[in-house]
This record gives structure tokens, sequence and C-alpha cells, in this order.
């Protein structure tokens, strides 16, 4: 007997174990030592068995999983048709998104965003449970947003939501009016379009009024509603057709997004009459004026028409406004207007009725400037120099405004030019730009040499004149150009000043244009040319970017109008390396070699100089290497001697870069695990902790013989260290260590450090915070009747869309919607609490209550009991949840419909795997008789109580419920052990 009953406590115990430890359960490679001690008490023979300590061999890295919740300013969070969770939020209110991450190591977060703006990017994080927060949305910001978490197990996880954002803008109301002929010429018809538009999310509906009245389609032969193809549900149209005395009245059109998000409605009104007319406008200048810099000068824009009274708008293009501007009602003045002030003013009238009036006036002011010449010889004979016999043109031309205003007159030595049939004046040569003027000589002459001078001016207008000169004679040559001697190639250091030259001869000589070669970037200056007069190209503070071939050609004004001449000139912008690694953290098992190598990436010029090793600070001794771009250290064998910061710093005669290696046998830190609850157990006023962690890259280096760990009590002295023995560690296998005597309420800081054969590694902390837990419920006597405010420690969801009332029969709402709901409390006394949910507006159909239940630290399987009251024509679902800590809520009970005018009782049954809460969430019908009442809520442990289920309740055990036995090494062979027992 004896024998037997140590089997079954042994058999009870582990049973215990498992229950109360389920993640051992969880893999198939799990494997436990236990450390056994039979007591026998001493009023019976029972033997109790004890779990003093133990370790696993599991491997523990769980790939990444993430969840996204909420928690802004959302309207509704819902799963639309194709199970897409959309989130919707009101434009200007605060969006806030959480990535929810397990795994084993941590992972990492990284929130990004499609279907918006383009330039709606989020950068990387690698902080957990990240935050997403953006404040005053607006609507381009709407789209999808990824959450993606990685730990470098598996695939990483990725979750997304879409985010709508809802708005309703201003509604605008036009009027457009026709007159058609009816049956030839007896009678005119007029008819009066409305058009009502606004952008909004989701569509608007529209609502025409006549005054009070609300107006339907075709509700008489005088009045049509349509939408026009074109739209897509932004506009609606109230045509009134053959217009009657009664419909000069006023019409409101009003928008409505349905109170979405609390978007109130909005309405536009406008009264028709018989004298509602479009705007129209006139002028007191014409459509071009010409006016002198300096002057002031007012426009007077006139309205000749409309009604309601039209209001005019002054715009200016292809600028704004100039600050030197006055509008005073539909007047503009400019005082003292420069040339820059030139160009196009729009004097608009709107009244929304028709289309807007607009008139233009192009305002010109007067400027001359950039007085150029070209020299061209005889084209016929394609000759590119000035020969006696040819013929010669000269062209003179001045950037003008306006353009054809300005007159050139041409003079040779000092005196105008005598017109005849070997000189003659082109004013638009069409080989050259518009308002060109060109004096031709034919057959050139010894005569015709001598010096011509071109005057470009305003007639009457006070605009100085400009002018210039071009002497022709026989040492007028076109020009050449070369790169002087030794300049072709011309090479500075980054940050210093470069001058590239070129030479050019000839005369007169022309200006130089540079521009880039072998790049398709502009000049430094930002310009895609710079003209230089004397070919000089002065450039400050190069970068390496400004490295390359750069060209000079000669202009083809003030000069000689003929191919240009072109050098080229080699730019080299020298700078220090760049190397890899900058920093490198190496780390092997003692005894083996090490090889450092410290690359140059980048450099001008790109070879090693120098490359010069320290160790610790103290100089190292490396043979000197070829010309090559990198430079080794070899490491023959790591030891404590031989390991620290190995620093190599690399020059190409221009700077100096350096690659830093820490070098050593150091373990890696701890990974302390973080997604199993770790249970805490009291005593008395002491409590225990069970600490668990992997190793990082365990094989990196020696194998850990233990660990050192330290115990500090927040803001008192260290407790002494122990030692924690290893006997085998492969990565990912789950460690743990059991820590007693913690006082209560203290918080504790523990460091966990590594050791090797090489000595101590990197060290983990973590903070122990105490939480005093919720007692598992009793058998008997945890019945929560809701009669007190606390409410048996339930909680209300802060992200449904609404919350379960507390109330009895003395305290409802004598309003309240008929036909629904309980009268009393499940006991019947008026005094008695219940919680319900109010159907009634604001509610709409699938709003959801969520009351959630405190946290219960236990894991065995449980009964919950309650009674529910749905009553009603119009009642949704009522809905139980379990929510397993770090996992998503699963559904265990779904009811729907009419229940009856009675309270009736549910027992569920649950069997969480961890430490978890019960939700009751109410899910509002079609209407407002809709009321969901529940009481008495008992959980149990135990089995539930054997009776038929309700056909019209659907019950499903939640999917994470049942201890998965099949799974486990050890937990299947274990109750199959236990079944042969017992029979």
């Amino acid at each position: 007997m004896l024998k037997h009953s140590r089997i079954v406590g042994t058999i009870k115990s582990l049973l215990h174990f498992t229950t109360l430890y389920p993640q051992f359960c969880k893999s198939s490679t799990s494997s436990i030592i236990f450390n056994i001690k039979f007591v026998q008490q001493k009023c019976c023979p029972a033997v109790l068995l004890y779990v003093t300590s133990w370790t696993t061999t599991a491997f523990d890295n769980t790939p990444a999983q993430a969840q996204i919740i909420h928690a802004g300013q959302a309207c509704v969070v819902k799963e639309d048709n194709i199970s897409e969770r959309v989130y919707t939020i009101r434009e200007g209110d605060t969006l806030v998104l959480q990535c929810l991450v397990t795994g084993h190591p941590r992972p990492q977060v990284r929130w990004t965003k499609t279907a918006g703006s383009a330039s709606d990017k989020f950068q990387e994080t690698s902080v957990f449970n990240e935050t997403l927060r953006i404040e005053k949305i607006q609507r381009l910001q709407g789209g999808r947003y990824y959450c993606k978490a990685e730990n470098g197990v598996g695939v990483p996880a990725i979750r997304s939501i879409r985010v709508d954002v809802q708005y309703l803008d201003e509604p605008v109301l036009t009027v457009h009016q026709t007159i058609s002929d009816v049956r030839g010429s007896f009678y005119q018809e007029k008819t009066v379009f409305l058009r009502c538009t606004v952008n909004s999310n989701p569509p608007a509906r529209f609502i025409w009024r006549r005054g009070s009245e609300t107006l339907s389609h075709s509700q008489d032969n005088g009045v049509d509603i349509y939408e026009p193809l074109y739209t897509q549900g932004e506009t609606k149209v109230l045509k009134l057709k053959n217009l009657r005395p009664q419909d000069y009245a006023s019409y409101t059109c009003q928008v409505s997004v349905r109170n979405v998000c609390g978007i109130p409605d909005k309405s536009i009104t406008f009264a028709l009459t018989n004298t509602t007319a479009p705007p129209s406008l006139k002028l007191s200048v014409n459509e071009t004026l010409v006016i002198n810099p300096g002057d002031n000068i007012t426009i007077q824009c006139s309205l000749t028409g409309g009604d309601p009274l039209p209001r005019v708008i002054w715009s200016h293009s292809p600028s704004p406004m100039p600050r030197n501007s006055l509008i005073q009602g539909s007047n503009l003045t400019i005082w003292s207007i420069r040339v820059e002030d030139s160009g196009y003013y729009n004097c608009t009238a709107i009244n929304n009725v028709g289309n807007p009036a607009k008139k233009t006036v192009n305002l010109l002011v007067r400027s001359m400037r950039n007085a150029t010449f070209q020299i061209t010889p005889d084209v016929i004979k394609e000759s590119e120099t000035i020969q006696l016999g040819q013929d010669l043109k000269l062209s003179c031309h001045v950037d003008a405004v306006p353009q054809e205003k300005v007159f050139y007159f041409w003079y040779k030595n000092g005196k105008l030019a005598k017109l005849s049939d070997r000189l003659v004046i082109i004013r638009n040569d069409p080989e050259l730009p518009p308002v060109t003027s060109s004096l031709e000589i034919i057959d050139l002459r010894f005569t015709d040499y001598g010096t011509y001078l071109c005057v470009a001016s305003f007639q009457g207008a006070p605009i100085p004149d400009l002018s210039v000169e071009v002497n022709i004679s026989s040492e007028t040559v076109p020009p050449t150009i070369m790169v002087p001697k030794g300049q072709s190639t011309v090479t500075v250091r980054e940050g210093s000043r470069a001058e590239l030259q070129c030479e050019v001869r000839g005369k007169p000589k022309p200006p130089i244009i540079w521009s880039r070669v072998d790049k398709e970037a502009p000049m430094p200056s930002g310009a895609m040319t710079v003209e230089t007069s004397d070919g000089k190209l002065h450039l400050e503070r190069v970068t390496r970017e400004m490295s390359g071939t750069y060209k000079c050609q000669t202009a083809r004004y003030n000069g000689f109008n003929i191919r240009s001449r072109e050098a080229l000139v080699q730019l080299n912008v020298q700078f220090p390396p760049v190397v890899e690694p900058v920093f490198q953290d190496i780390r092997q098992a003692v005894g083996r070699s090490v090889t450092l190598r410290c690359t140059m990436l980048k450099g001008s010029p790109m070879k090693v100089a120098t490359a010069v090793w320290r160790f610790n600070g103290s100089l190292l001794t490396v043979p000197p290497a070829e010309q090559q771009d990198y430079s080794e250290y070899k490491v023959d064998s790591l030891s404590r001697e031989t390991s620290g910061s190995y620093e190599c710093s690399i020059s190409n005669d221009v700077g100096v870069a350096t690659c830093l290696f820490q070098v050593s046998g150091k373990a890696y830190n701890p990974e302390f695990y973080y997604d199993t609850p770790n249970p805490t157990r009291k005593q008395s006023k002491n409590y225990s902790y069970v600490l668990q962690w992997t190793q990082k890259e365990p094989d990196a280096v020696d194998p850990i013989l233990s660990y050192r760990l330290d115990v500090r009590q927040m803001n008192q002295r260290d407790l002494p260290p122990k030692s924690i023995s290893v006997r085998k560690m492969e990565k990912g296998m789950l460690q743990e260590h059991l820590l007693t005597d913690l006082k209560v309420p203290q918080s504790y800081e523990v460091r966990l450090t590594p050791i090797t054969r090489f000595g101590t590694g990197d060290m983990a902390t973590r903070m122990i915070h105490y939480l005093e837990p919720i007692s598992y419920p009793n058998p008997v006597g945890n019945t929560c009747h809701f009669e007190d405010e606390k409410i048996c420690g339930y909680t209300q969801d802060t992200i449904d869309n609404f919350d379960w009332i507390r109330q009895s029969s003395l305290t409802h709402d004598p309003k309240r919607s008929a036909n629904t709901g309980p009268t009393m409390d499940f006991s019947g006394t008026p005094e008695g609490y219940y919680m319900f949910i109010e159907a009634s507006a604001p509610r709409v159909k699938d709003d959801k209550a969520r009351l959630i239940s405190p946290m219960y630290n236990m894991t065995a399987r449980f009964c919950v009991s309650f009674y529910y009251h749905m009553y009603g024509k119009h009642i949704g679902s009522l809905n139980l949840l379990v929510h397993v800590k770090n996992k998503q809520p699963t559904q265990a009970l779904s009811i729907k419909g009419d229940q009856g005018n009675l309270w009736q009782q549910a027992h569920v049954p649950i069997n969480p795997a961890g430490p978890f809460q019960i939700i009751f969430e109410g899910v509002r019908g079609t209407g407002s008789e809709g009321d969901i009442a529940i009481d008495d809520v008992t959980l149990k442990k135990g089995d539930c109580p054997r009776r038929p289920t309700a056909p019209n309740k659907a019950v499903a055990l939640p999917g994470n419920g049942a201890v998965t036995h099949h799974k486990s090494f050890l937990c299947g062979p274990l109750l199959f052990f236990l079944y042969v027992l017992l029979r």
C-alpha cells in the first residue's frame, strides 16, 4: 500500500509540476532532471514530492512573433470583409500604434508605411514594444503600417494594420444657369443647376433642402437630383427645370459622413433669386502695359455684374504679389515698380454663379542688360577667318523688356554708319536670337577696317542706352585655346582651393565657358556652366565629389561666331583613407590564431603608404608590405596576454584612418528569457523568483564553466555572489536558477556573468520587481456579484468602443429603451447590481464593450460560470474570451440573438496554458433594443457540470487552452503511465 501511494504521489506531483511550469512540455527535446525527496508526514503515510532544482536541455530560442495594438484616439478598429484590420481615426487626432513582440532573443522592431505619401517613412528602431505616435494625423498619412520584428531565429514576423483617416471638408456650392429654346421660338425655358461638391472620407451623404423642405429626386416635374458620371461620390447636382416662381428660394446642401468619428454634418446655403447672375469685370488698362522702373501704377478692376456680390481676388504669376503692392477693394496699386515685378496680374471675381470672371494684365517693366556682339566670317564659303574679298557680318544683341521695342544704331569710327549696297543692316537674322541687329559687310575691303559701335536704345524712354564696340582689322583673328604646360592635371587636397586654367589667344578674346565632362552633374556653384573672362576657374573648399574632367571652351559671343575651341583639365582631389572595419569585436577560444585585416575602401591616392599597428597603445613591429590597399597582423595564439585592443593606423600621404579591433576570449552576455512568465512564490515575508536565460553565441569561445550571480537589493549593499555550475551549454539552451529569500516587497538588481577558462565574460543585468500576486480562485466562495464599486477587480478595456455599466433596479435610467434588458439582477432584489451594455444611441452596429478580469497566475482546468440576460429584438452577441499572457485572446463562448426575458446560466470549461484573464465582450446589434447583462460570475478549478448545451449557444474551446501533452517527450508517456496505474 505504501509503495502504491508513493507512486500515486509521485505521479500527482509530476502532474502538478507540469501544470505549474507548462513551458517544459512545449518542446519535443525536453528532459528534466529531478532531485527528489520523499518526506513521510506524521499524520498519515502519504508521500510528498518536492522539486528542489532542475535544469533543461530544451532549445528555447524562439522566432519573433508580433501583434499590433492601438492606444490612440481611434474611432473604430474593425475587421473588414477581407479579414483585414482597419483602424479608423479622425483627421487631426493622435495616432498611436504599438507593436507587441515575443520571441527569444528579444526581437528588434521596425515600422514602415505604404499606400500614402511617399515621404511618410519611419526610421528603423531597436526599441521593444515600439510605440508609433503621430500627432495631428493628416489624410495623406493614411495607409498600411507594417511592424517587422526579427531576432535572427526563423523568419521575421510582419504584421500590418490599415489606417483610414476620416475627414469632411466644407462643401462648395456653385450655380449654373442655361436658357434654351423650346418648340421653336414660342417660349424659353430657364434651367438652373446647383452643384454641391465636397472632399470627404468616407463618401459623404448629400441632403438638399429648399428652405426647411427636404427635396427628393423626381418629387415633381421641376426637380431632379443626380450625380455626374465623371465624379466619384463627391458631387451632387440639384437640377431645377423650367424655373417656376416657387423655385426662387434659399437652397441648402447638407453633407454628412453619418457622425463617423464624431465628425458633425456641414452645410452651405445659396439664395436663388430672379437677379442671380455670374460675375463680370472690366479693367482700366490694356491687357499689356509697359512702364518704366520706379513709376507708380494703379490698376482698377471694376465689377460690372454679378448677384450675389462677387468677391475680387488679385494674384501674380509666376511669383507671389510684390511687397510694394497694395490691394484696396478691387484696385491694385504698385509703388516704385521694379524689373522683378514684371509678370501677369490676374483679377478674378467669384460669387459661385457660373464660371469665375477673370481679367489679366501683362505688366512689362522696361529694362536692358547683357549687350553682346558676334563676328561671323563668310558663311557661304565656310570661312572661320576674316579675309578681304569675302563677306563679314557683325551682330549686336541686348536682353530687353519689351524686346521688340529696342532700336539699334551702328557707328563706324565715331560716325553713324552710311548704308549702301555693300553695307546692309539686318534686324532679324533667322540664324541669331530674335530682335538682333546685324551689320553685314559685303566684299570686305581695306577701307572697311575700323571700329564699329552698336548702340541699343528705348526711344523716348528714360532708360540708359547700352553699347558694345567691335574692332575689325588685319589683327582681328579667331581664338585658339590651350592648357598651360603642367596644368592639364591639377592635384589638390580635399578642403583646399583649386584653380583650373585655360589660355585663350586671338583678337578679340571671347569669354571662356567651363563645364563638367565625365559626370552629369552641375558645377560646384549649382549651374551647369560657369563663364570666366580670364579663362581661370576658381574652386573653393574642394571635395572628393569635384574630382573629374572639366572642359573649357570659347563662347560664340563677344568674339567669333564659329565652332567653339575646346580643351580639357583633369582635377584630382586627394582625401584621407576610408577604412573597414572601424571597430570589430573578435572573440575566439584560447590557443587559436587570429588574423586582423584593415582594408582601405576609399582614398586618393588609393594605396597604403604606411601602416602602424599598436597593441594596448604599444607599438608593434610589422614587416613592410607591398603596394596594396590593406594591412594585416596575425595573433598566433590567443591568450590573456595577447587579448586587448589592437589599432591599425593607415596613411595614404594625405591623411590617416584607424581600424580598431577588440580581441579576447571573453564569453558573450547571457540573454534573459522574457517570454515565459516567471512564477513568483511567496513564503511569509519572502518570495522566490525563477531566473531564466540562454547564452549568446556559446560556441564562439571556450565552453562556459559556470556563471557568477550577483544580487543587490535596490539602494542596499550587494549580497554575497553565488556560483552557478553548468554541465553543458549549447546555443538556445534554456538555463534556470531559483532565487530565494527575496524580501517582500523589495526590488532587486541581478547581474549574471559567464565564466570560461579565459575568465569572466560580458555581464547581463535585469531588474526584479515584486508584484503582489492575485491568487487563483478558490474552489468556493469566489462568485462576483458586482455589488462593490470595485467590481471584483474587473476593469474596462481602454481600446473598445464603449463600456459596461454597473447598475441596479434602483439606479437604472427610467427612460431606458423598453422591451429589452433585465429589470433586476439575478437575485431578484431591487438593490442587487449587475453589469450591462446600453445599446441606444450613440452606439452603432458591431460596437464592442469589453470587461476584463484580474490576472490569474495559475494554470489548471477551470470552469467559468455566469448568468446572462439577452432579451430584445436587436440583441447582438455575448462573447467570452480567454487571454493567456503574451498571447492573442481566444474565444471560448459566443451566444447570439434574443434568448428570452429571463436570466440563464452558462458553464464554460477553459484550460489556459499560463497566467490568464477572462474577457466578457458585448457586441451591439442592429438597434436600440439590444441590451445585454451579466451577473454572478464564478471561476472554479475543475470540470464544469455536465449538462446539455442549448442549441442557440455556440460554444468553442479556446485554441490555446488545452495543454499539448502529445507534443512533449515527458508529458505524453507520463499521462499514459498515470492512466495505466489508476486502472
